[in-house]
């Protein structure tokens, strides 16, 4: 692997299991306010449940990118992964409400253009 592959990939394992951590941790309650409401009912979950199981997923996913370096469909998973949380930022951009890291309108406005960046590096960091 590429150096600046693998400097990209322990990144991204870092990244993942930090934002995980946060999840079931010091960030669990101020989560809650991205989860989108639609999102409980879609899936019987409170926005607790999701929280936690998107942590979960964040932490597994880490695991599979450092123990597995070299398998793009992993990348492809964290790729679907970021998709998949992508409307909660965009639920809380379009509230305005604060959440852990994301207190103004202008980093909410970022963090949606940050979203691609993670989707293309994932997959790139594992190729």
């Amino acid at each position: 692997m590429a150096p600046w592959r693998a400097v990209a990939r322990w990144l991204l394992v870092t990244l993942l299991a930090a934002a995980g951590l946060s999840h079931l941790t010091w960030g669990r309650r101020g989560y809650r306010i991205v989860v989108p409401d639609w999102s409980t009912r879609v899936t019987g979950l409170d926005k607790d449940a999701i929280v936690v199981g998107s942590g979960v997923a964040e932490l597994m996913l880490a695991g599979a990118v450092a123990t597995i370096p070299r398998q793009r469909s992993v990348g492809w998973l964290v790729a679907a992964f970021f998709a998949a949380v992508f409307p909660g930022n965009v639920h809380q951009w379009r509230t305005g409400r604060p959440a852990p890291m994301l207190r103004t309108d202008r980093a909410r406005l970022v963090r949606l253009f940050l979203q691609p960046v993670l989707i293309v590096w994932a997959v790139w960091a594992t190729g």
